[in-house]
């Protein structure tokens, strides 16, 4: 598997990540016992880091071998 074939990967795992938090953001919403919009929030919450490294790592993985492309701090050795 190539860069580019995982990063067209990272990227749907990105889609996939915002839809749930989507739909868990819908849901919170609706939700009328604090309790569960509270366990929602703390979901999205722990989602929401992971959404932000995917998509680092889709545009890190895409843009590899660019020789203008700026690589990411985080994941420099």
């Amino acid at each position: 598997m190539t860069l580019l074939e995982m990063s067209a990967l990272y990227a749907e795992s990105a889609a996939a990540l915002r839809r749930r938090i989507g739909e868990l953001r819908q849901a919170a919403r609706e939700l009328k016992d604090e309790e569960d919009r509270r366990l929602l929030r703390r979901r999205i919450t722990e989602l929401t880091p992971l959404l932000q490294e995917t998509r680092e790592l889709a545009a890190l993985t895409a843009h590899y071998y660019d020789r203008s492309y700026h690589r990411h701090e985080r994941y420099t050795l």
